[in-house]
């Protein structure tokens, strides 16, 4: 970006923080539907890259009383838990525990002023996402089943930015923003005392661009799959810094040895297996800076040595121009995602529906928890989808299963992250501006 550029950007945040509500600054907007940048097969109208690329955040707020996010026709919705501190991820224990990732970045490492840094700070603060990690994981326990969480415990504290979380031999692992840590785990726990144990280090510092980092074990119980972001948009900060980044590592917890399991996936989060098929799916944010029609948001099934693009090309060969040197070796071999699910959706959580409560409607497709675009005009994302699958592969249009996030003040009254099954079947969202967990059931 030319210094004019980077100054007149400022400028026109500055504006729209000095005005209120909404900031908003841009030089383009979508030019197709957001329903046609869904599906196996979306959209993908020329690059629209701009000097000032565009800035449309919704200033978050809170809900007010008594006010929820709108469900889908013959669902309804209510808090299973409020006032927690912005919680992203959920996981659901056999018993029916529901632990919840109280969560945000790390603080960053000095790396000297940056413009864009700096104007990205007050967009993130704007939309609530600059709070201080609480940097530990709660329990809630709903005993009674009426939908409301009567136990609130503290179950293991003082980590380090902690997203992702899942449960084997006996341990339940956690996956920090620079690291796997595990703690013993017994059915019924409320809480954990034990030092935790280091697994394996993750991509971290100084950088840390994606810092989410998500985790899920194998049915065996013998390898652990740890998704981690990309430390740029499109490489810009030089490959040497995306090193065993953008893509899912393979932990083998008997040797300890790691390998890059797929690669070319700029962010990648909701890692979940898909129990038609026993495919490695996960969701991925793409790239910014090309306009609000590009790219998508996708999920995708994951294969052993999968190459997906980023950062030469998306959606599966569509070559970034901005990138260089190019790798057209690499590009050859990208593989094209299953179902994209938006650009700028920021779609960070997925599960699929293993139980029946939610009726045949529901049954074996995926709940995928979409945060919502800062960079796209009309905005998009906002709210938590569902998408049909079929014979373990997506099979027809999503449907929209909670929305509302956005007031009649065009304000963010929430943002959905993780989204999980609960052992009754209900879908339980967590939603990190309204520091809420959310409880969808049959009306």
């Amino acid at each position: 970006m030319k210094t004019l550029a980077k100054v007149v950007l400022v400028l026109a945040v500055l504006a729209g923080l000095g005005a209120g509500g909404v900031y908003f600054y841009s030089q383009e907007s979508a030019t197709v539907a957001i329903e046609q940048g869904y599906g196996p097969n979306p959209t993908l109208p020329a690059p629209n890259p701009k000097p000032i690329p565009t800035v449309n955040i919704a200033k978050a707020s809170k809900w007010p009383e008594g006010v929820t996010p709108k469900a889908a026709p013959g669902l309804k919705v209510n808090a299973l838990a409020k006032d927690l501190d912005h919680p992203r991820m959920i996981h659901v224990l056999p018993n029916g525990d529901v632990l919840v990732a109280e969560s945000n970045a790390p603080a960053k490492e000095e790396q000297g002023f940056s413009i864009r840094n700096w104007v990205m700070g007050l967009v993130m603060g704007r939309a609530g996402a600059t709070v201080k990690s609480a940097d530990r994981i709660t329990l809630l326990r709903d005993a009674d089943n009426d939908g409301v969480a009567e136990m609130r415990k503290t179950f293991l504290q003082g980590l380090h930015s902690p997203f992702g979380m899942t449960l084997a031999n006996g341990k339940l692992y956690v996956a920090n923003a620079d690291s796997i840590i595990a703690v013993p785990y017994a059915d019924g726990d409320t809480e954990s005392t034990a030092t935790p144990e280091k697994i394996a280090d993750l991509p971290g510092g100084p950088i840390n661009h994606h810092w989410t980092k998500d985790v899920i074990a194998s049915a065996d119980g013998t390898k652990l799959y740890a998704t981690v972001g990309s430390n740029s948009n499109v490489g810009e900060n030089g490959m040497d810094a995306e090193k065993d980044r953008a893509g899912i590592l393979e932990i083998d917890l008997a040797t300890g040895k790691q390998r890059v399991f797929a690669s070319g996936l700029r962010n990648p989060n909701g890692i979940s297996w898909n129990p038609d098929s026993g495919e490695l799916w996960v969701a991925v944010n793409e790239r910014d800076e090309i306009g609000s029609d590009l790219v998508p948001d996708y999920m995708t099934s994951v294969k052993d040595g999968g190459f997906y693009g980023w950062p030469y090309s998306y959606y599966g060969q569509n070559v970034d121009v901005r990138v260089k040197p190019q790798n057209p070796e690499l590009v050859a071999k990208a593989i094209k995602p299953d179902y994209a699910l938006g650009p700028h959706t920021a779609s960070l959580g997925l599960t699929f529906n293993t139980a029946a409560l939610l009726g045949s409607e529901y049954q074996s497709g995926a709940f995928v928890g979409q945060h919502g675009s800062w960079n796209r005009k009309p905005r998009s994302g906002y709210k938590v989808i569902y998408v049909p699958f079929a014979n373990g592969k997506p099979n027809g249009e999503p449907k929209d299963i909670l929305t509302g996030f956005i007031s009649d003040k065009d304000e963010a009254l929430g943002r959905p992250v993780g989204v999980a099954i609960a052992k009754t079947g209900a879908l339980l969202v967590a939603d990190d501006v309204g520091n809420t967990i959310w409880r969808v059931v049959p009306e």
